[in-house]
C-alpha cells in the first residue's frame, strides 16, 4: 500500500530557490523548545525567529543560548492575543503544553499562518482534525503531532508500509529514551504533565480495525530497541498515533508502547495521584534533561508473513550541546519548516505527518541532526 497525500493547492509564497520565512516558537521556555530553535537558528530558511512564553525569562534565556543572535522574545499565553503576536509570521511551531493546541491553532487560522506542533494525545488530535476544512480554506497546513513519537515515527510508519508492498496488516510503534549522565535531582524527558497524563489515561490501541481502551499502565512486555538501549520494559500509553494510523493505512491492528528510565517511570507513578499544585511543583523543580540523552524509535509493519522494521536512532548533538531526546523531538518539527519553506510539503488542512510528509524528505534533515535510520525485512514472521 502506498499512501496518499491529501489533496491541496500548491503553496507558492513559501517556494522559491531562496526561500526566507518568519517563524514564531510557542512555549519557548520548555523542555523541548530550545531544540526546535537552536535548529532553527541554523537553518537558512529562516528569516527571523520569534519565541513566545507566558514566562519571558525563559523565552529570554534561551533565545540567549540557543537563538544565534536571530530571535526576538515576547511574552505571550496562547489562551489571550496570541493572533496578535502572530502578525508577520510564516509559521507557528507550538512546543507548549498540548492542552492549548486548539488556542494555537485558532490564533493560526485568525493570524493566516502555518501550524505545527509536537503532538495531543489522542482524544485532542481528534478535536484538532476537525478544523480540517478551515485550514484547508484558508491554504494553510495545520501539522499535528510532528515530534519524534508522534511524528518522526508517522513517517517511518509510511516507510515501513511501503517496504512491505502488501495491504498492512498491523502496525506497531514502539519508543525509548535514556539519560546516560542523568542530574542528581528529579528529570524528565519532555513536560511532566503531560507524562503524567499518558501514564494515567486509559490507553488505546487498534483490534480488529476498532479502538480499544485498555488500563493505563499495561505491560507492553520486552522489547529490543537495539543499541545503544537494548532489551527494555515497555508499558502501554496514550499516543496519538493510534487516532490517525488506521484512516491513514488501512490496518486493522496497533500499538503504541513505551520505555522509560525506570528512576522517571517511578517518580511518575508517584504523581499520577497527587494534585496538580504538586505536578506543577514537580516541573518546576525538575532539572533538565543532560545533554548525553540518547533516543530510539521502532516502527514494525506487519504484512502476510512478512515484517518491515524502521529504526531510528538520535545520539547527542555536541556543537548544540543537547541530548538526543529533546533533538529526537525537536528536529522533526525544524525539518517541517523547512519543507514547508521549499515547497516540498504542498498539503493543506489539518492533517497527521504521515499525510502530507515524504520518507525521502523528512529522513535526510533529520540525519543531519543526530539521527540514523535502519529497514530491516525478514520473511517466515507469525502472525
Amino acid at each position: 500500500m502506498i499512501l496518499a497525500s491529501a489533496a491541496g493547492a500548491k503553496h507558492t509564497t513559501l517556494g522559491g530557490a531562496k526561500p526566507q520565512i518568519n517563524v514564531a516558537v510557542l512555549g519557548a521556555g520548555g523542555t523541548i523548545a530550545p531544540a526546535v530553535i537552536r535548529d532553527l537558528a541554523d537553518s537558512d530558511e529562516v528569516a527571523a525567529l520569534r519565541l513566545l512564553d507566558i514566562d519571558e525569562r525563559r523565552a529570554t534565556a534561551a533565545a540567549r543560548e540557543h537563538g544565534g543572535g536571530r530571535a526576538q522574545v515576547r511574552a505571550a499565553d496562547a489562551r489571550t492575543g496570541l493572533e496578535a503576536e502572530l502578525r508577520g509570521c510564516d509559521v507557528l511551531v507550538n512546543c507548549a503544553s498540548y492542552r492549548v493546541n486548539l488556542e494555537a491553532m485558532r490564533a493560526c487560522l485568525a493570524a493566516r499562518c502555518h501550524y505545527i506542533d509536537l503532538g495531543g494525545l489522542y482524544w485532542l488530535t481528534g478535536r484538532q482534525l476537525e478544523l480540517h476544512q478551515e485550514f484547508e480554506r484558508a491554504g494553510r497546513l495545520a501539522l499535528l503531532g510532528m515530534g519524534s513519537s508522534p511524528g518522526k515515527t508517522n513517517v517511518m510508519a509510511v516507510a515501513a508500509v511501503r517496504r512491505l508492498h502488501a495491504p498492512v496488516e498491523r502496525l506497531e510503534v514502539m519508543a525509548a529514551g535514556r539519560d546516560r549522565d542523568p542530574p542528581a535531582g528529579p528529570s524528565y524527558p519532555y513536560a511532566v504533565q503531560t507524562l503524567v497524563d499518558e501514564l494515567t489515561s486509559r490507553p488505546v490501541v487498534v483490534e480488529g480495525g476498532e479502538p480499544c481502551e485498555i488500563e493505563p499502565l499495561s505491560d507492553g512486555g520486552l522489547v529490543d530497541f537495539g543499541e545503544p538501549i537494548g532489551a527494555a520494559p515497555t508499558i502501554h500509553t496514550l499516543h496519538s498515533e493510534l487516532r490517525t494510523f488506521p484512516g491513514s493505512f488501512g490496518c486493522r491492528e496497533a500499538s503504541f508502547r513505551l520505555s522509560l528510565a525506570p528512576a522517571v517511570l517511578e517518580r511518575v507513578r508517584e504523581l499520577a495521584s497527587a494534585p496538580p499544585e504538586r505536578i506543577a511543583a514537580a516541573a518546576a523543580e525538575a532539572s533538565p534533561p543532560s545533554s548525553g540523552t540518547v533516543s530510539v524509535h521502532v516502527v514494525d509493519a506487519y504484512s502476510r508473513g512478512t515484517r518491515v522494521r524502521v529504526r531510528a536512532v538520535t545520539e547527542p548533538v555536541p556543537e548544540w550541546g543537547l541530548g538526543g531526546g529533546v533533538v529526537s523531538t525537536g528536529a522533526p518539527a525544524a525539518a517541517a519548516v523547512r519543507l514547508l519553506a521549499r515547497g516540498r510539503i504542498e498539503a493543506r488542512g489539518a492533517l497527521p505527518p504521515e499525510r502530507c510528509v515524504q520518507p525521502e524528505d523528512l529522513f535526510p534533515e533529520l540525519e543531519r541532526r543526530g539521527a540514523r535510520f535502519e529497514v530491516t525485512v525478514e520473511t517466515g514472521v507469525p502472525a
